[in-house]
């Protein structure tokens, strides 16, 4: 039992960051109501935590190739745990960015990339293949698990017993650390590339910027941007920016390896066509899964008015068969092509979301919404047992570190843009719903529909009915209109949280052709040898 120790530490850590991500999630209506903020906000903040993660996850597996992946993975759990006790204690909601959003993710962009290479370093043959599974397992799982864990937390405690744990749970495989042999890094050691951490974090945040602020600058046309170039919205222009920034970096690496020094990344990885179709599936999947856990909670929350620990319940299915799925999966790779058995997972995940859209309605349908988070857990359990391995099967143990920055780049670049872009959609629909029902709706006179246009252009929050019900009140409005406004807002509510998960629907359709690079026939588990350098 000795030589799994080691997993041990690493699936801890494993499960500890991405426990995060899931709790607030169920808590966003709490968030809101301690912090007295809006659903955006807190919106903003869950994406800047993966986010921060995204922009320095390759810059952290470059650190962990110069100072060595156990040190790097050591000193990103200690300014992780220092950004939980903060969070733990936040009075404000900008000191809760501080410590969740930019500790905590910072932390994690250390720690994460220097987790694959631990593994890789510890373990070797059908055993490496073990722990691989097991962290598949256990990233699922912690995704899976904190919708529940949070729900009765902040239902019976608070949310942040969550952090408070969290510092605990660092300490204790800080202890098991001890057990984890250091994985074989590069000689000599590489140098930073300071340059191309600005260009590619740069990139990133502004990409993801744009996405997250579309519903309230527009995409195209300016609805409330902050200044309108040329007459369009500022969204297309940092957009554009972003994209230009990425180029400069890929322009970058090439120089920095024609002349002979070390890049960020080296490029030719994605040349790897295994590698690169595990990395655009890690996207989706996280993608897909992140917008889904954010539009789900706002359904049973400020729709259903649940609490968040009927909120966890209610998401328990996700928990249970996600974890099962993956455990199944890893066994699953040893007989069947990895290529089939993700496709498998995409299609299922697909009729799953299909399902969970009928089930959008204005009372739950238990049974039904059940049988749809069961079948997205286990399309994403299947996804997650084998796009991870994918990856560091792509390459040699030189180019393990980077690689492990690729996919983790990928991953919290999907959970990113899955809360931008499918809360994009979701409050850009519910304010074009809105204006619309209210338009058409007789019982609501031409000047109130006017004036409520007016006040909601720019952008309109997901807030309970009541809210609207007391907003309507307080306006001198008459029962019989105020009905009329609640009644069209609840039918926007439906409405736009339907397209957001058309959305993810219609993001694993498109998933699919790019699984055709995935390892497939008898030998779809054997390593496929490359070089970072």
């Amino acid at each position: 039992m000795r030589k799994w120790l080691p997993l041990v530490a690493l699936a801890l850590a494993q499960f500890v960051m991405v426990l995060d991500q899931s709790v607030m999630n169920v808590s966003i209506s709490t968030l809101v109501e301690d912090f007295d903020t809006t659903v955006t906000t807190i919106q903003g903040v869950i994406t800047l935590y993966c986010l921060t993660m995204a922009m320095f996850m390759l810059t952290g597996g470059k650190i962990g190739d110069i100072i060595g992946r156990r040190k790097a993975f050591v000193v990103g759990l200690c300014i992780y745990a220092t950004g939980s006790a903060i969070t733990a204690i936040a009075p404000a909601v900008q000191v809760l960015a501080f410590g969740w959003s930019i500790l905590e993710g910072l932390g994690a962009a250390l720690v994460m990339p220097a987790l694959v290479a631990l593994i890789a370093g510890n373990y070797e043959g059908k055993e490496r293949n073990v722990a691989y599974a097991v962290i598949g397992g256990v990233a699922g799982a912690g995704i899976a698990v904190g919708p529940i864990l949070g729900g009765w937390a902040t239902t019976e405690l608070s949310w942040r017993v969550v952090f408070v744990g969290e510092v605990i749970l660092v300490l204790v495989i800080l202890a098991f650390s001890g057990f984890v042999h250091d994985a074989a890094r590069p000689s000599p050691a590489p140098r930073l590339d300071i340059v191309g951490t600005i260009l590619s974090a740069s990139g990133l945040g502004l990409i993801v910027l744009a996405v997250l602020e579309s519903s309230v600058w527009g995409w195209v046309l300016p609805k409330d941007s902050p200044v309108e170039p040329l007459g369009f919205s500022l969204t297309i222009f940092v957009l554009a920016a972003g994209a230009l920034l990425l180029w400069g970096f890929v322009a970058w690496q090439r120089h920095r390896e024609s002349i002979g020094r070390d890049p960020l990344v080296h490029l030719d990885l994605l040349k790897v066509p295994p590698l690169r179709s595990g990395l655009a599936g890690l996207l989706s999947q996280n993608l897909i899964l992140m917008g889904i856990f954010f539009t789900v909670p706002l359904y049973l929350q400020l729709v259903l008015g649940m609490d968040a620990l009927e909120t966890g319940v209610r998401m328990l299915p996700v928990s249970i068969t996600m974890f099962l799925a993956a455990a199944l999966g890893a066994r699953l790779g040893v007989r069947y092509p990895i290529r089939g058995i993700v496709r498998t997972g995409l299609w299922i995940t697909l009729g799953s979301i299909v399902i969970l859209i009928w089930t959008i309605q204005p009372s739950l349908s238990d049974t039904a919404f059940a049988v749809s988070m069961a079948g997205i857990g286990i399309g994403m359990g299947l996804l997650a047992s084998q796009l991870g391995k994918v990856v560091q099967a792509s390459v040699d143990s030189s180019g393990r570190g980077e690689a492990g920055g690729l996919q983790f780049t990928g991953q919290q670049l999907g959970s990113s843009l899955g809360v931008a872009l499918i809360g994009a959609i979701v409050l850009s629909g519910l304010t074009s719903n809105f204006v619309s029902n209210i338009e058409e709706n007789p019982a609501v006179s031409s000047a109130v529909a006017d004036q409520v246009s007016v006040q909601v252009s720019t952008g309109l929050d997901f807030v309970s009915s009541d809210q609207i019900e007391a907003a309507a009140t307080s306006a001198g409005l008459d029962e019989a209109t105020t009905t009329a406004l609640v009644d069209d807002y609840e039918a926007a509510q439906l409405d736009a949280l339907k397209a957001g998960l058309l959305g993810a629907a219609l993001l694993a359709l498109f998933s699919l052709p790019f699984t055709r690079n995935l390892p497939h026939g008898e030998d779809s588990v054997s390593p496929v040898e490359t070089s970072a350098a």
